[in-house]
């Protein structure tokens, strides 16, 4: 199948009998007479292998493929697993398909980042709502984050105790509210630590010890600082950062 004139191929990664293929679509535009970017569109092509995709994210699908929906944390009750979808943003469930054929994901002008892992030493805590679609080889789990402190104050800015989890081999893709090439990535090796705004961590190494907590110490004088809960990471990662997220187009 041919892909249409309005798609235009920016990156790939191919996988375990499945591939993912990351397209712009624009459109013509009649005062410029030029194409003018409306969005970008995930395509799944599937030769046996297997993918799961964020729930409500399908546009259609071509071939010979079953869909079932699938626990994102299979060893958790529903009433867990209800609690760590409240606290991650993320569903407690995903859509799996299986079989050859392909899928084409809604349009939507967020960006994306393909990627591969190649193993539990790759595995990565990510920002709410970020995982979209990956192998059916990775598993989307749930991280609690254990080494906080200043509850009240993290809640009330959203900054989740609970985390999503990627944890296998294979390749997976990220939603992103930035452009890939403004994305930022820090490279810690031990010797230093980093404090982030948690409004601007898109994700990180899950090997890094991280803590949750006000920036400063004492209730009144976090108040003060007007900064809500930031992430302290230390040891060996990287950290993905956001540092334009908050300027508007």
């Amino acid at each position: 199948m041919s892909d249409s004139d309005f798609r235009t191929l920016v990156d790939e990664q191919t996988g375990n009998g499945a591939k993912f293929e990351l397209y712009d679509v624009s459109r013509h535009d009649k005062i410029t007479e030029r194409r003018r970017l409306v969005g970008r569109q995930l395509k799944i092509s599937l030769t046996g292998g297997s993918a799961a995709l964020e729930p409500g994210a399908l546009q259609y699908s071509l071939g010979q493929l079953t869909a079932e929906v699938q626990k994102n944390d299979p060893n958790a009750g529903f009433f867990r697993r209800r609690i760590q979808s409240a606290g991650t943003g993320e569903s407690a469930y995903s859509t799996i398909f299986r079989g050859t054929g392909v899928v084409w994901t809604e349009l939507t002008t967020k960006h994306f980042i393909i990627a591969r892992m190649d193993g539990p030493q790759d595995a990565l805590l990510l920002d709410d709502k970020a995982f979209y679609a990956c192998e059916g080889s990775i598993a989307l789990k749930t991280h609690t984050h254990k080494n906080f402190s200043g509850i009240i104050s993290g809640l009330s800015q959203g900054n989740g105790l609970m985390q999503p989890k990627l944890e296998g081999a294979g390749v997976f893709v990220v939603e992103c509210p930035v452009p890939v090439d403004e994305i930022e990535a820090v490279e810690l090796d031990g010797s230093n630590e980093l404090v982030v705004d948690g409004d601007l961590m898109l994700m990180f190494s899950a090997t890094l010890d991280v803590q949750l907590r006000p920036l400063v110490s004492g209730l009144r004088n976090a108040m003060r600082s007007g900064e809500g809960l930031v992430y302290v990471l230390r040891g060996r990662g990287t950290a993905w950062l956001l540092p334009t997220s908050r300027i508007e187009d």
